[in-house]
């Protein structure tokens, strides 16, 4: 006999029982209860300020998982990351200002969330032609491939050539009312908030689903152990790659949302710090985890929020400190990934299914 209230009672009988999504009424209230927080509760209540901090956290998150895909599921090191959020975020602008659309589809609206899934292929086969060298190489050599794709991509190609399309110079311009969906125009804080809700919710929906399928399966084995992985029949060129164009799709169209939370788009806005950043925004959240990318995002992007709001007050009496910021964040940035790879190297999504578990055991929870 199952039990409603505690998951050591349920006794599956199949595959896809062991990994329902929402097993028990409890569960169902769980994650119904979170969707009114974010859907409702952030939106209603919480004041402008609040609500492009949790963008941030969102747009953070959305890179995140695809740093989490390659290095978490994979084992494919990554450190250029960013390029391929580049490459979503300058085609998603390029087709939406330049591109001569049939007047339905701009009066319908619809310009925008094409450019944003053609970004997410366009990521996707960007992070596919950088990802080819991890049939031959991985570790070290891999790392060093990858970087390259942030050097060539942004520092070269966006900021040399594509930036200067039209005769902008070194940034494009985005008009208020440039992005729509439908006839939703996203203006606002609230807007874009809720943009960022949408996207990240399906992004975790397909790369759960994936992880649960035959793919996520061989993604892990390839991380495991590659050479058992092929042995075993697993084509783990195929899957390498297939791992890198769902990682640059995801960041691809991280990029897409991007655009819809900024005035003016230049390559500064993709930094190497952004790669290295998502990284260790997996490192603190856990590795190998979906739990472990948001987790990761909200601590590091509140964290820095809350180190400017201390150093603003700080700033009149010590005005080169407000100055520095940007030099505090990195440090910041090092201390928390030396104090967690210390003190906590399994990420804080350990210390959730610690909580999970000890919850749903209690009072049996060792």
């Amino acid at each position: 006999m199952s039990s409603v209230w505690m998951p050591c009672g349920d006794y599956h009988q199949s595959y896809a029982e062991d990994h329902g999504w929402w097993q028990t009424r409890f569960i169902k209230f769980k994650m119904l209860l979170l969707l009114a927080v974010i859907f409702v509760i952030i939106p209603q209540f919480l004041s402008g300020y609040v609500m492009s901090v949790a963008s941030m956290v969102g747009y953070t998150a959305m890179g995140a998982l695809g740093v989490q895909l390659l290095i978490g599921y994979t084992g494919l090191v990554t450190l250029g990351h960013a390029a391929f959020i580049a490459v979503g975020a300058y085609t998603s602008t390029l087709l939406v200002l330049q591109f001569p659309w049939p007047q339905w589809i701009m009066d319908a609206g619809l310009a925008y969330p094409i450019s944003v899934l053609v970004a997410g292929v366009f990521g996707g086969i960007w992070s596919v032609l950088f990802g080819l060298p991890s049939a031959k190489v991985k570790g070290f050599y891999l790392i060093l491939t990858t970087m390259a794709a942030q050097f060539i991509t942004v520092d070269f190609i966006l900021t040399q050539y594509v930036s200067r399309i039209g005769g902008r110079g070194q940034a494009f311009s985005l008009p208020p009312g440039t992005i729509k969906v439908g006839p939703w125009v996203i203006d606002s804080e609230r807007e874009v908030y809720y943009l960022m809700a949408v996207i990240l919710t399906l992004m975790v929906i397909v790369l759960a689903n994936l992880l649960r399928s035959r793919v996520g399966r061989a993604w892990v084995a390839i991380r495991d152990n590659d050479i058992a992985a092929e042995t075993l029949g697993i084509n783990i060129v195929w899957y390498k790659l297939l791992a890198f164009f769902v990682a640059g799709f995801f960041a691809g169209v991280a990029g897409g949302f991007w655009v819809s939370n900024t005035a003016a788009l230049s390559p500064e806005h993709f930094p190497w710090f952004w790669s290295l950043w998502l990284v260790g925004v997996i490192l603190i959240g856990g590795v190998g985890s979906i739990h472990g990318a948001i987790f990761g995002s909200f601590f590091m992007v509140v964290i820095m929020e809350l180190l400017q709001v201390g150093v603003i007050p700080l700033a009149d009496y010590f005005p080169k400190l407000l100055m520095s910021f940007a030099s505090l964040k990195e440090m910041a940035f090092g201390l928390a990934i030396c104090a967690f790879l210390i003190y906590e190297p399994n990420g804080l999504a350990y210390r959730w299914w610690q909580a999970k578990n000890y919850f749903n055991l209690w009072p049996f929870s060792y």
